[in-house]
């Protein structure tokens, strides 16, 4: 598979397990960050994929600072926006105008990965509507899908983790693929209008990196919420994201060998 210019944190799902012994099919799901950037070699490569679906998790603002997605000829354009973990203005402001100090009250003393773990909770127990879409459209249509975020890593990837999850694949798996994004050619490349050299001292860049992480925590926290608030995976499916067993068969046919 080709490395992308424009494209960050790309991969193809294909070949995870699932619990009774199945994978789930190369070539049918994929992941990214935000296709804003793609060349025009990107572009094509992904035009050879077969898209059904391309779904979109950036909100208005990361779109405004990015750009909307690369058009990919008849492909459907999906976006349900989440909030990101790492993001809201007045902490982006307080990044640029260097506010050390505050930062520090903020982020330091494992603030920051506490304040990821709990949007990972949140994204769980607030956002079933959204995640029960993207499941049902899976179901039924939309099929190759690509999903993505700005980075690929936090709405993407659990985006991805409770696809997984109605999939049946094992919890480790799904952590294992999630934290591919920690590789260096998948990482986030942090621009930020307004920058100013500080932004990128080592403390400030020590402060952030638990927002630029892909954390096992995090998912765990997310894993948690969902044996917590529902008693399991089965009942989340069923009452969170309201996927009945004809769906879940439907959707494994499309997704798994």
């Amino acid at each position: 598979m080709p490395e992308m210019t424009g494209v960050r944190n790309f991969r193809d799902v294909g070949g995870l397990p699932t619990a009774d012994g199945r994978r789930v099919r190369p070539g049918r799901l994929f992941r990214s960050g935000h296709l804003a950037h793609a060349t025009e070699t990107d572009a094509e490569f992904l035009a050879s994929l077969g898209l059904h679906t391309v779904f979109d998790f950036r909100n208005g603002a990361d779109q405004a600072l990015e750009g909307p997605d690369v058009e990919l000829p008849g492909v459907r354009n999906v976006n349900i926006p989440l909030s990101d973990p790492a993001d809201g203005g007045e902490f982006w402001r307080m990044v640029r105008e260097g506010g050390l100090d505050q930062l520090r009250g903020l982020l330091g003393d494992g603030r920051a990965a506490v304040r990821m773990a709990e949007s990972y909770r949140e994204m769980i127990r607030v956002r079933t509507a959204e995640h029960g879409r993207v499941v049902h459209a899976l179901a039924e249509d939309s099929v190759p899908a690509l999903m993505h975020c700005a980075a690929g890593k936090d709405r993407a990837g659990l985006s991805i983790a409770v696809t997984l999850l109605a999939l049946g694949v094992d919890r480790d798996a799904i952590v294992a693929d999630y934290l591919e994004s920690n590789a260096p050619h998948n990482r986030y490349r942090m621009r930020r209008e307004g920058a100013t050299p500080d932004t990128h001292s080592p403390e400030v860049m020590e402060l952030l990196a638990p927002l630029f992480d892909a954390r096992a925590e995090y998912l765990t926290a997310a894993y948690e919420t969902i044996d917590g608030h529902w008693g399991g995976v089965e009942r989340y499916l069923s009452e969170g994201l309201g996927l009945t067993p004809a769906t879940l068969e439907r959707l494994r046919d499309r997704l798994l060998d």
